[in-house]
């Protein structure tokens, strides 16, 4: 059954009265459309959201919308068979808080096209826990192990690696066999990072050059930074290892030279998470669910709020105040 009562979701508008954004009542027919319905459980904030949210970031492309780029839930109707009442499904990215309506809402609308089948070994809540940050991890060790990259040929440095992102592709990458070096400027949070699965954690120093190639360091690596500390990355990985580049915290500017990639074969690897097709995104969610899910999900999410407090967790967020994961339950 279709709901028609009103319900509550956090709503973002930019018109005559200025940038803004907060909780609402909605009826269905005010989301962006789509062929199933799902009352929503669990989302998540990644830094996308608090810059959609806070208008720090031209992230939205139309408003007003509901924010939120995850969600986890079940279906309640759906005009697709293929979806059916009570049907666990999670959906990121997608277009979501950018084009359509988010899920940071009671109740929200999908196209069919992106609605994943939650996959057995995942609760809707790990689901969240796990969100982008841990789908765009998951889908960077895909195409790095698709482009052969390999334990033996040396560590995986992972910047940035007390965020999102970061803190998962630790705990993914070594529970795929990897050796990995946390890089993380926190360095109050080396225990945390360890205990992730990191074996060394380095400070930002070291991916402080600026030279075109330096000794090799590294089999390869993610980057969630961008900027000097994706150069100085190249310029220490290893011949044929592969560096893949999935934020820029950091800056968006690469400025070096081609020797990486003339003189070692070093492969840099473009990590787009929210278009990903639906079969490789269905591939990502199975592997996560199985031998790539992570085993510290309890540590990772480090903060559990409701949609009255994420305007806090933007700014906090914004100001690198935050680690881990903050999931958000939908009430």
């Amino acid at each position: 059954m279709t709901p028609t009562a009103p319900f509550s979701a956090f709503r973002i508008h930019n018109d005559d009265a200025g940038y803004r954004s907060g909780i609402e009542p909605l009826q269905l027919d005010q989301l962006s459309p789509g062929e199933v319905v799902i009352r929503a459980r669990w989302s998540s904030v990644n830094y996308k959201d608090a810059l959609a949210g806070t208008g720090k970031g031209r992230i939205l492309r139309q408003f007003p919308l509901v924010g939120g780029i995850d969600v986890a839930g079940e279906v309640v109707a759906s005009s697709d068979p293929a979806f059916k009442e009570g049907d666990p499904v999670i959906a990121t990215g997608c277009g979501m808080s950018e084009v359509r309506d988010g899920g940071y809402s009671q109740i929200v609308r999908l196209q069919s096209a992106w609605a994943i089948p939650l996959p057995a070994g995942l609760s809707l809540r790990e689901a969240m826990i796990i969100g982008t940050a841990g789908f765009t991890a998951a889908l960077a060790l895909l195409r790095l192990s698709e482009n052969r990259q390999r334990p033996e040929m040396g560590p995986l440095a992972v910047t940035g690696a007390t965020g999102g992102v970061g803190s998962l592709a630790v705990d993914i990458f070594s529970q795929a066999g990897f050796e990995v070096h946390a890089i993380s400027g926190k360095a109050d949070q080396a225990n945390y990072l360890k205990a992730i699965g990191a074996s060394q954690v380095l400070g930002r120093e070291v991916l402080a050059t600026s030279k075109p190639l330096e000794s090799a360091r590294f089999g390869g690596g993610l980057d969630n930074v961008g900027g000097s500390m994706l150069t100085s990355l190249l310029a220490q990985t290893r011949p044929y290892g592969n560096v893949a580049s999935a934020g820029l915290a950091g800056s968006p500017t690469l400025e070096m030279t081609v020797m990486p990639f003339i003189l070692r074969g070093v492969g840099l690897l473009g990590i787009a998470s929210a278009g990903t097709a639906r079969d490789i995104r269905g591939r990502v969610w199975e592997k996560l669910a199985a031998d790539w899910k992570p085993r510290h999900l309890d540590r990772i999410c480090t903060a559990e709020v409701g949609l009255d407090e994420l305007p806090a967790v933007f700014e906090r967020m914004l100001v690198g105040g935050s680690f881990g994961r903050t999931v958000v339950r939908i009430d």
